[in-house]
């Protein structure tokens, strides 16, 4: 009989085989557990938390940013977010069914009395149906929260308990949709506390502040740059969920409060910028400038901001709008793709910050740089050297002679004749003193083809060439501010050292930032990065460009009370790629000459090039003069008269209602000559009106009579002629004038401020401005 009982070797086998296999299984247990437990733990440490935690964000208050002055420039005020929970909504539309199923058959049945409110409106009324409701809610909520009906209508589809329909919703909306909802009892719409930002002065330093994204963070401007400050940290609730998922009570949760961001104080005055974008957004619609204007005004022995702006700018609260001209150019464009793209480009170009991220070529405002670096080589004599130009310089490797402005030559003239002139072919002569090498050494120690450090994010560094590639056309052009390009921030900065005692600074916007607490956790300070020429030699440009301004007036600032210094520039515009024949228009000037206390850059890029009126000296001059004009007097800075000056002040018209010999009195005692009209005793209006001013050999009309007519002239045309001719024109039509610009003999009026052929009063004051074109700059 054959024996079917294992043999003791197989059995022997078997326990080995199983052994091996039971301990092949606890490893890979074991090793599975380990991953789990040590190398995963974070991952499923989070899974269980998830499971058996609940979390809700609480939002940091960002904090504000400040003016010099503590104005408001840009704040958080509170709004909600509309979120939906689809399945609660599912089943409280069940519920809504049945209660309309009920009503209608309580109606059917006659057990139904409906109640009216005293305005006969039915109370507790219901939908049609629940389907009804769903396209009155659809229809609601996307006009309320301005968005689209299938994304309300997907919400409500989702297997979700959290569906957001839309952020930064003010509270009148939020409170409006929720008692929608309320209406029939529902609770599956609700809203959270959110923040918003706002921009009070909307435009003012746009590219300066800049704005927050969707979620809350700084995108351009100081709000990038200091977002670390301001943002804050969120604080967080947690709360323990039971096994199916619903909170426990609040003993079992504990809540990690927000830490609310700091906040930010610029340097940048609001009055200051204010008059800084006013006068650019003159001067771009003036001259029709292609890329924007910009102006930086500055502490000159700090490196403070006062004000720095660009025209045209863009609404901070609504910076994703781009001009109406832009935007019709755009949906012309056939091609969607093409048009998305332009669109993006138009977008980053009015968001950039055109003072340093742009560069251009500065022109004959360079020569200041390159002045500065041969006095500090002892290479110009003051006393002796002569420049001699003949209108035309041949330098080898260069096609053709480059030309100064002035095709027929200068002759012999001393350097500061030179600088005056603007002399190009003298300026070739000071590079060739300097050589490539020396000449490299001053650009890279005025931070020419560097970053100034300034605190604000996407800075742009000039473009220079080295020294080792530099030719003696390079080297000759560059001389007198063409071939290579700067920023207007690297500009203003590298000018500052030359006219501030040789102190390279590197420029600030934001003062001081400030906890909720009120300690000051950063402060900004003056931050001299190296001193690049000696006290004599900056005292020795202040006075070379004191005497640009001050000897010729060409072109320059010039100021009754202040002593300022100046030097104007125009530049081809190479670099800007395919735009050809464009041009820089700036200027850079100083207050006060012999101890400065700011320094202002205006720039125009690509004025328009109608009748040559694309100088600096043109277009960059007025601006300048008219921005000074406001803000020296705010500043207090007080004018300081000379002697001629305060002979030829004009005069601000009193107010001369009342006795007539008290009128004549006052205006006797200022110079001022006057017109009785009419035969009273009394004067009852007068022109100019009060707070008018006149030249000094101005007339004021004094009307006497109760039931006086006004008398009326024309404005004639006074433009192109010079100053003594328009006076004597605007005095045979009994009118007055002040004017302002170049008050030089060989100065024209390039523009009056009434149109010619105008009625306007007898009395009326025109304000003309003086211009000399051939300013060679």
């Amino acid at each position: 009989m054959a024996n079917y009982n294992p043999s003791q070797s197989m059995r022997f086998r078997t326990k080995i085989i199983m052994t091996a296999v039971f301990f092949v299984l606890f490893f890979l247990i074991a090793l599975n557990f380990f991953k789990i437990s040590v190398v995963n733990n974070n991952k499923y440490q989070a899974m269980a938390n998830s499971q058996h935690f609940g979390s809700i964000t609480i939002s940091a208050h960002r904090g504000s940013i400040f003016d010099a002055n503590g104005n408001v420039l840009a704040k958080s005020a509170t709004v909600y977010k509309v979120f939906l929970d689809p399945s609660m909504y599912k089943n409280e539309l069940e519920e809504l069914q049945k209660r309309i199923d009920k009503r209608n058959e309580d109606k059917k049945n006659g057990d139904y009395k409906p109640e009216y409110d005293e305005n006969g409106v039915e109370m507790n009324a219901l939908p049609e149906s629940a389907n009804a409701f769903t396209e009155q809610t659809v229809a609601f909520l996307s006009e309320k929260l301005a968005i689209e009906p299938d994304k309300v209508r997907k919400a409500m589809e989702e297997d979700t308990q959290y569906s957001v329909l839309q952020d930064q919703v003010e509270k009148p909306v939020a409170d409006e949709v929720l008692s929608f909802f309320n209406k029939y009892g529902f609770v599956s719409l609700a809203v959270e506390e959110d923040t918003k930002r706002y921009y009070p002065q909307s435009e003012l330093a746009a590219s300066v502040i800049g704005f927050t994204s969707a979620d809350g963070n700084g995108m351009y401007g100081v709000e990038a740059s200091y977002n670390e400050y301001l943002s804050g940290i969120d604080g967080r609730t947690i709360s323990a969920k039971d096994s199916n998922g619903n909170e426990l009570p609040y003993r079992y949760s504990k809540t990690y409060d927000a830490k609310n961001g700091d906040d930010v104080y610029l340097t940048i005055d609001m009055n200051i910028q204010y008059y800084l974008e006013q006068h650019l957004q003159e001067m771009v619609e003036k001259y029709k400038v292609k890329n924007r204007g910009c102006a930086i005004l500055m502490n000159a022995k700090t490196g403070a901001i006062y004000g720095m702006a660009q025209y045209p700018s863009y609404d901070l609260n609504n910076p994703y709008k781009i001009s109406e001209d832009k935007e019709t150019a755009i949906k012309a464009l056939k091609n969607e793709t093409e048009a998305d793209k332009k669109l993006a480009e138009e977008r980053e170009t009015q968001w950039r910050n055109k003072n340093i991220t742009e560069v251009y070529e500065p022109g004959s405002v360079f020569k200041v740089i390159t002045s500065a670096a041969a006095f500090e080589e002892n290479l110009i004599d003051l006393a002796k050297d002569s420049f001699y130009c003949s209108g035309a310089v041949k330098i080898e490797g260069h096609p053709e002679p480059i030309k100064c402005h002035k095709h027929e030559g200068h002759g012999a003239q001393t350097y500061q004749e030179a600088l005056t002139h603007s002399c190009n072919p003298a300026f070739m002569e000071i590079g060739k003193r300097l050589g490539i090498e020396k000449f490299s050494y001053y650009l890279d120690a005025f931070g020419i083809d560097q970053k100034t450090g300034i605190d604000l994010l996407a800075e742009s560094a000039g473009i220079i060439k080295e020294a080792d590639e530099m030719t003696n056309v390079d080297l000759a052009v560059n001389s007198f501010g063409q071939g290579e390009t700067i920023t207007p921030i690297e500009m203003i900065t590298s000018y500052c050292a030359v006219i501030n005692g040789g102190y390279l600074l590197q420029p600030y916007v934001v003062d001081k930032v400030v906890d909720n607490d009120g300690n000051i956790v950063f402060k900004n300070e003056r931050t001299v990065r190296r001193q690049v020429i000696s006290e004599d030699t900056s005292a020795t440009m202040r006075e070379a460009l004191f005497n640009v301004v001050n000897g010729n007036g060409k072109g320059n600032v010039s100021i009754k009370g202040y002593s300022i210094g100046g030097k104007s520039g125009t530049a081809e515009r190479l670099s800007a790629g395919d735009m050809k024949d464009e041009y820089a228009a700036s200027y850079v000037c100083f207050t006060p000459a012999d101890d400065p206390e700011i320094v202002l850059l205006v720039m125009a890029d690509m004025p328009d090039k109608e009748n040559e009126r694309y100088y600096g000296s043109v277009v960059a001059v007025p601006t300048a003069r008219d921005i000074l004009t406001d803000v020296l007097p705010y500043l207090g800075i007080s004018p300081e008269y000379t002697d001629e000056e305060l002979a030829n002040l004009d005069v601000k018209i009193p107010l001369l209602e009342g006795p007539l010999d008290d009128a004549k009195r006052t205006l006797e005692g200022q110079g001022i000559k006057y017109e009785v009209i009419g035969n009273g005793i009394e004067v009852v209006a007068q022109s100019p009106i009060t707070g008018k001013s006149v030249a000094k050999d101005g007339c004021v009309y004094l009307y006497t009579e109760p039931s006086h007519t006004v008398e009326y002239t024309t404005v004639p045309d006074v433009t192109n002629g010079y100053l003594d001719w328009a006076n004597e024109q605007l005095t045979y039509c009994q009118l007055n004038y002040v004017a302002k610009g170049a008050m030089r003999d060989e100065a024209v009026v390039s523009s009056q401020s009434i149109d010619p052929g105008t009625p306007v009063p007898i009395g009326t004051t025109i304000e003309l401005e003086l211009t000399v074109y051939d300013s060679g700059d």
